[in-house]
């Protein structure tokens, strides 16, 4: 069984700082990306950040500059550095690993695995 395990979330005043992570299990090996999503209430999930295989790395316009994705491929961890944070930041926040055992994207191409998501709640 693919697992994704993220920790790191909670609740920060606007401005502050969090770093999510996410360990996946040893049945991933080398996906061909991972990245983190998130889904505020109310709203569709969207792709925050993303990390191809070579490491080259992209951003959602909104988080641009502020938060920073990188991973350890020994340690099999993902990790998400969100720094000044705004209220329209809270969200729930999930770890995705596109890798060809995992199940097919619902409505696009691929496969992915997800982990079970965690909240991110920034204050004004």
């Amino acid at each position: 069984q693919v697992q994704l395990v993220e920790s790191g979330g909670g609740s920060v005043e606007a401005g502050g700082s969090l770093r999510l992570s996410c360990v996946a299990s040893r049945s991933i090996f080398s996906p061909s990306s991972m990245g983190w999503f998130r889904q505020a209430p109310g709203k569709e999930r969207e792709r925050v950040a993303g990390i191809n295989a070579d490491g080259t790395t992209t951003y959602a316009e909104s988080v641009k500059d502020r938060f920073t994705i990188s991973k350890d491929n020994a340690k099999r961890i993902l990790n998400l550095q969100m720094d000044s944070l705004k209220p329209e930041d809270t969200a729930m926040y999930y770890c995705a690993a596109d890798y060809l055992f995992c199940p097919p994207v619902v409505g696009g191409a691929g496969n992915r695995c997800w982990g079970q998501g965690i909240q991110v709640t920034v204050s004004s």
